[in-house]
């Protein structure tokens, strides 16, 4: 079987995967690191076939990047706040406005406009609530057309990307 993946606002290039493809990222979503002997034992392949393919789904724009997953508690971010965010308006110049503050926010470890109750998805790590407080003064109070936001606090994490087993 073979999966058709546009990628990007303007389909920039469109990319076929085979099981070989799905099975290597597969194993390299759960640890990028891992040796492409390994990878070729694991998957039928062989080494120099993994390494091509590799390649090829990175130029491509299929792996998107490689990122280390870091504890939060070492980087002073141990609080994990999730954030439903409504807007008064949602033209194009307001979206745009408001993405970009999002991105100029070190907080914001993720953001996404989405369908439903609410227009933005936000992931937040923060050392404290005082200062998610002093966040949402600056990001939410302070903007004239955000309407209302939901804040939801992490107890723990259940699943944590690009870790097995958790």
């Amino acid at each position: 079987m073979t999966d058709s993946v546009l990628f990007g606002v303007d389909a920039v290039e469109k990319v076929s995967l085979d099981r070989f493809d799905h099975a290597l990222l597969d194993r390299l979503r759960r640890n990028n690191q891992t040796p492409a002997r390994v990878l070729a034992e694991q998957v039928g392949l062989s080494e120099s076939a993994v390494l091509r393919r590799v390649r090829r789904l990175r130029r491509s724009g299929v792996i998107l990047a490689d990122v280390s997953v870091v504890h939060p508690a070492v980087l002073g971010t141990p609080l994990t706040i999730h954030v439903l965010v409504s807007l008064e308006r949602e033209g194009t110049a307001a979206l745009d406005a408001f993405e970009r503050k999002l991105r100029e926010r070190r907080e914001v470890q993720g953001a996404w406009y989405v369908t439903g109750e609410a227009d933005f998805v936000l992931l937040l790590r923060v050392s404290s609530m005082e200062a998610y407080e002093g966040f949402a003064r600056a990001v939410f109070h302070d903007d004239p057309n955000v309407r209302a936001f939901r804040t939801l606090v992490t107890l723990h994490d259940a699943v944590v990307p690009g870790l097995p087993g958790r």
